[in-house]
Order: C-alpha cells, then sequence, then structure tokens
C-alpha cells in the first residue's frame, strides 16, 4: 500500500511538518562480512544521556520489504529534543558506499523522506525516492520503524545499514549529540533476503 512520503505515523497521531536535516561526516566504510539470512540485530554499546541515544538496529529483509527498527532510552515526542536520525542503506555490493538513506525526525509532528544517495556527506543526497516506504513512531517502546518496499531500494538481494541518530543538548547549550550505530559510518554486516 503506497504511503505518504512526508506522513510520519506515531502511535497515535499523524501528523506533517518540515524536513529535518541532518549534518553527518565524510565517507567511511565499513568491512563487508558474510550475508545473514533474513534479519540480523546489532547493540550499539555507547551511550549520549540523550532521547536520541541508541541501543540497537534490527534489519529485517523480508521477501517483500526491508524493515529497519532502531531502539532507544528514552525517546520524547517533544520538538526541542531534536532527535532525528539517518539509515544508509547499502543495497549493491558492487558498489561501495550507500544507495539510499531514510531520514527523519523522531519528534512529534516531524516529517521524513528515503533519498538517494553517493555516499554519508548531505551534499551527495539526491532526490526523493519513487516507491511505498513509512517512519512509525512508538515512544512507549522507545522504538523507530522504517519500512520500505523493495522496489523503493530497486530491488536488492542483499542489504546492510549504517545508522546515526542526533538530538540537541537539554543544558541549553544548543549543541548537537551524535551516536553513530559502532563507529562512525560503519555498516552492519550483510543481511540476505529471507
Amino acid at each position: 500500500m503506497p504511503t505518504h512520503p512526508f506522513r510520519t505515523r506515531t502511535l497515535a497521531t499523524r501528523s506533517t511538518a518540515v524536513a529535518v536535516g541532518l549534518s553527518v561526516a565524510a565517507l567511511t566504510l565499513g568491512l563487508a562480512g558474510p550475508a545473514s539470512a533474513g534479519s540480523i540485530e546489532v547493540s550499539d554499546p555507547r551511550d549520549t544521556a540523550h532521547g536520541s541515544d541508541l541501543r540497537s538496529v534490527e534489519v529485517r529483509n523480508l521477501e517483500r520489504r526491508v524493515v529497519v527498527v532502531t531502539t532507544h532510552t528514552n525517546l520524547r515526542r517533544d520538538s526541542a529534543s531534536g532527535s532525528g536520525g539517518a539509515v544508509f542503506l547499502d543495497t549493491d555490493p558492487a558498489d561501495k558506499g550507500p544507495e539510499r538513506v531514510f531520514v527523519g525526525g523522531y519528534f512529534e509532528g516531524t516529517d521524513y523522506q528515503l533519498l538517494e544517495t553517493d555516499g554519508f556527506n548531505r551534499r551527495t543526497w539526491g532526490e526523493p525516492v519513487e516507491g511505498s516506504y513509512e517512519l512509525t513512531l512508538d515512544y512507549r517502546g522507545d522504538r523507530v520503524v522504517m519500512r520500505m518496499s523493495r522496489a523503493a531500494l530497486g530491488n536488492p538481494e542483499d542489504v546492510r545499514v549504517a545508522v546515526t541518530s542526533s538530538g540537541t543538548r537539554s543544558d541549553g547549550s544548543g549543541e548537537a549529540v551524535v551516536d553513530w550505530l559502532g563507529a562512525p559510518r560503519s555498516f552492519t554486516p550483510w543481511v540476505a533476503r529471507g
């Protein structure tokens, strides 16, 4: 079922707002490992003491869609948190680096988009991708669920992700807190279509 690319679904509401801009550093790649069948879950050991703190990432490479679930500590509805994130999707083992980026805000009333990209740097982010995708915010479960149709990703057999989340410090400094899954710009192992 097609979804509107500018809607965020929470447990109780659906709303639209301005797009979230995330600044991401230059391209660095993780090492490719063997593909896991169907799904993989990776824990993040670093704590950031912010609602955007990334705890784990699950990647499900299903028959019709790819689902990425990020788990956080104390995800908040309040826009003052500035919480957001980016999931970089590598769908072509022959072409190093991500081909898509799913970017969005993690506070209530924000937007998201699945974009073409040729790397991690925001300047390489391109046009929105045609196809079905959605982002669901679960504040009780501290989870963000991103669902993408296989067609929106170019029908890949294998997929791997690099994940970052960020937010604004609550001490009034206005400084950003950034949390990558593992090392910055590193990918999970490949997940084979299951």
